[in-house]
């Protein structure tokens, strides 16, 4: 019964571990299939380590859609100085 816990909690870990890597991909100004977006992803796929190289698909025109902590921060527009003390 107490091994249960702890075995659960790993699959449950993995599960968002895993969910926080997916990224989505588009081209942008440009109509595309999913057959074209999966012979992209394939070709970029065929590294060393099995894993993709994401510059590979940037340089065949596809755009990551996820932003990271950095562009959100930078897309976030400061505060008005005139709103900033009105109430």
């Amino acid at each position: 019964m107490r091994t249960r816990l702890p075995v659960a909690l790993l699959v449950v870990a993995a599960a968002v571990a895993g969910c926080a890597t997916e990224k989505q991909w588009m081209k942008v100004g440009e109509p595309y299939t999913t057959a074209e977006f999966r012979r992209d992803y394939a070709a970029c796929s065929k590294t060393k380590s099995g894993e993709l190289d994401e510059e590979c698909l940037r340089g065949r025109g596809w755009v990551d859609m996820k932003p990271s902590k950095a562009d959100r921060t930078a897309d976030t527009p400061p505060p008005h100085p005139e709103n900033r003390h009105r109430r």
